[in-house]
């Protein structure tokens, strides 16, 4: 049991070191409007990235405060698509602020041993503690590697098409 508390351990810094990039990136007065996807600029995968942390949040303290999850339903292209569209009109302080509320809230629950499975998406399987961890950092590794050119400098993210406004 052990074991799995320090691999619990070592994946939720992990996953904090990630949102904390995260952050890092999203204050550097870049221009955030500039297209990543077709349809999706940095601003709308940074909006993509708190929907889908705050889901995690949300499960992770209903299951530890003994209530029944919500997780999100629907087909994952039409959450994608959610996840963009609702968060269209929030700033980025608000975003890294609602970011770090979630990580604090899934740090605060992450260690109670009673959790064993946490529900990603209505009609996708639960993952135990570890594995969502796992699965969350790997979401935003991926999507923070779309934001920049390559993993040499970490801390000079920047897209090749973002410029300083």
């Amino acid at each position: 049991m052990k074991q799995t508390e320090n691999k619990i351990r070592s994946k939720i810094e992990q996953l904090r070191t990630e949102v904390e990039d995260f952050v890092n990136f999203f204050q550097q007065r870049l221009d955030y409007d500039q297209m990543v996807y077709e349809l999706w600029n940095a601003n709308d995968i940074l909006g993509h990235i708190t929907f889908w942390h705050e889901s995690f949040a949300s499960n992770i303290f209903d299951l530890g405060n003994g209530n029944t999850p919500r997780p999100i339903k629907g087909p994952l292209s039409e959450v994608n698509i959610l996840s963009v569209e609702t968060t269209k009109n929030v700033s980025i302080p608000k975003f890294i602020e609602r970011l770090k509320s979630a990580q604090i809230v899934i740090e605060k629950f992450i260690f109670i041993k009673s959790i064993k499975h946490i529900p990603y998406k209505k009609g996708s399987r639960d993952y135990s503690r570890e594995k969502h961890l796992e699965i969350v950092s790997s979401h935003k590794i991926q999507k923070k590697r779309q934001l920049k050119p390559n993993d040499v400098l970490p801390q000079q993210y920047c897209l090749i098409i973002l410029s300083r406004k």
